[in-house]
């Protein structure tokens, strides 16, 4: 007989059921990883002959042992993160472990490289320049709707497409939203002209290296092959995404009740100098924040930075020239990802000197920002022990010859919009670009060279897929973080973007399918 008793049974609170959230992705990895290692027992081993390249030789795939027991296999998966961190693959068996001789197979250039520029973007949000410069730019637009929208839409796709700008915009809505208000719109041109803005620059990544840089690194190519077909795209997408997003402005600003998110109280009654909450002391007579001298010279620091990794990784031989075994120009300095950690670092370096931090401070930012960064890091490692898996059970190339048989006779231009489509469904599943580049890569890749095409194509068409699904997918932060800060429902959102998701489909299906066929 229980002795609980209850004084008022009907007041008794009910039981909320555990609200589920969608793992990280490290953990997603961590399941893939074993997912994989247990599919290793049932996939045959297999390989292809390679060229002089290393690249696979269409129809030679064959069966071959892998030469593995069962403790080997078990080795393989404890040893996973650390073979896709710092793994050796032998120059004769192929086998990837930490004490083998040949070549590097992990990812440790691409995890330092993350690192650095951790350090460096937060050594720089630490100043303080970035937020004054965007916040002052706001400010000055704040009487001429149409530009504004465009001009911070313009500087946060910039800032996308070169280093990756993303969930640094979460903190830009307690001035966008208000100034959007007192200009007539309503909350979802703010939500737009961020999260479309930033996302329409990460999606046409030029030099992103947490998209770009990555892939190219797994696909086995510079950080520069395919920029220019990147830089059209992201021309062309982001002038049709501003132009939607103006448009919309306009209607909801000429006829409030076609808003789609509706308004709150008190956000009909807000007025321009509503807007004007900023009580620095280093703000103009007109109340806009004011950019000293230092904030000036630490963002001319940053636009030389990264001007200088974008000339540091560019071929411009085979760019200009259109032949991509052209012979290097003399001032071109080829740079990968051990050269561009060293840029980040100095730089980091000497933007707190500029910024006179002090060498405490500067030390502690520094190592703050890439301990902030250890996440997307670590991710990179997981995939890349997946990969190493793969390989030394010899079932890569078995399933390449899976994959190959689908896209076997499929013209240029179509390959590359199935490996657009293709790559939607595991963006979904792995938000994290990082991550979706490294494990999808090394499968992919190989593919451009069967049907002919550039592998800058198949980088191009993955990481348009990537940010396709990241406008919009539930499982990323800058969504339902953005729209929550808002104060936008998540559905109304979707209403709104749903049309530019559409037209954005058939340009990048447009885009990558012309690339491949001019490749």
């Amino acid at each position: 007989m229980s002795t609980t008793t209850t004084d008022h049974p009907g007041t008794e609170e009910p039981r909320h059921k555990p609200k589920f959230t969608f793992p990280s992705a490290l953990t997603i990895l961590a399941i893939v990883t074993v997912a994989v290692w247990l599919l290793a027992f049932l996939i045959p081993s297999g390989a292809y002959d390679r060229n002089d390249k290393g690249a696979p030789v269409q129809g030679s795939y064959h069966r071959v042992d892998s030469g593995q027991s069962f403790v080997d296999r078990l080795s393989d998966l404890f040893l996973a993160p650390v073979n896709g961190l710092y793994g050796i693959q032998d120059e004769k068996s192929g086998v990837v472990g930490p004490d083998m001789a040949g070549e590097l197979y992990g990812s440790a250039g691409v995890f330092l490289f993350v690192l650095a520029i951790g350090a460096f973007i937060t050594v720089v949000f630490a100043t303080g320049a970035l937020d004054r410069g965007i916040g002052r730019l706001a400010h000055r637009l704040r009487e001429r709707g149409a530009m504004l929208i465009a001009g911070v839409m313009v500087v946060f796709s910039v800032l996308g497409t070169v280093e990756g700008f993303a969930e640094e915009t979460l903190g830009f809505y307690g001035l966008i939203v208000p100034l959007m208000l007192a200009l007539g719109y309503d909350r979802m041109v703010a939500v737009g002209a961020i999260i479309l803005g930033a996302g329409i620059g990460v999606l046409c990544s030029t030099v992103n290296p947490f998209a770009t840089g990555v892939a190219s690194s797994a696909a086995d190519i510079s950080l520069g092959d395919g920029i220019v077909l990147r830089f059209a795209m992201w021309i062309v997408l982001t002038a049709v995404t501003i132009a939607y997003v103006i448009r919309y402005a306009k209607r909801v600003q000429k006829n409030p009740e076609r808003s789609l998110s509706g308004f709150l109280p008190g956000d009909r009654e807000q007025t321009a100098d509503d807007t004007d909450t900023d009580t620095d002391t280093d703000a103009d007579t007109d109340g806009v924040p004011e950019l000293t001298g230092l904030h000036k010279a630490v963002l001319v620091l940053v636009a030389l930075v990264f001007a200088l990794m974008i000339f540091s990784v560019v071929p411009w031989s085979s760019a200009l020239t259109g032949n991509a075994d052209a012979k290097p120009y003399g001032f071109e300095l080829g740079w990968s990802f051990p050269q561009l950690a060293a840029l980040f670092l100095c730089a980091a370096v000497l933007v707190g000197v500029v910024a006179r931090m002090g060498e405490q401070k500067l030390s502690s930012t520094i190592i703050q920002g890439a301990a902030d960064f250890i996440s997307p890091a670590l991710v990179i490692v997981l995939a890349r022990g997946v990969t190493v898996i793969m390989n030394n059970a010899k079932v890569t190339d078995t399933v390449l010859h899976s994959i190959e048989g689908v896209v076997k006779g499929t013209s240029s231009g179509l390959f590359a919009i199935i490996v657009f489509v293709v790559n939607l469904p595991l963006a979904f599943l792995i938000p994290s670009t990082s991550g979706h580049a490294t494990l999808a890569m090394p499968i992919l890749a190989p593919l451009a060279d069967f049907a002919g095409v550039s592998r800058s194509v198949v980088v191009t068409a993955w990481q348009a897929a990537s940010g396709w699904m990241n406008l919009w997918v539930p499982t990323t932060a800058v969504t339902i973080g953005g729209v929550a800060l808002a104060k936008v429902g998540y559905d109304k959102y979707l209403r709104f973007v749903w049309p530019l998701l559409a037209i954005l489909f058939v340009l990048i299906c447009a885009f990558v399918a012309v690339g491949a066929a001019l490749t």
